[in-house]
């Protein structure tokens, strides 16, 4: 078995922040903080190979969606 390493996953601030309903400094200084959680999921069956980013804060989610080079494919 070849093990796959796992991508490194960069999504830009400035989309998180958007999405989430936040200015960007704004967002930086919650995501320092430790008040906006992250949740990565690898995908499994058919999303084999994808990967979900999970932004939350307090009600608020943003989900992103990535290939397997942790290329951003969308968000949701």
């Amino acid at each position: 078995m070849i093990a796959t390493p796992n991508p490194s996953i960069d999504i830009d601030g400035v989309l998180v922040a958007r999405a989430l309903d936040l200015e960007v400094e704004r967002f930086r200084q919650l995501m320092a903080d430790g008040r906006i959680s992250v949740l990565c999921e690898r995908g499994t069956g058919e999303d084999l190979g994808r990967y979900r980013a999970s932004f939350y804060f307090g009600r608020k989610r943003a989900r992103f969606l990535l290939d397997t080079e942790g290329q951003l494919l969308g968000s949701g």
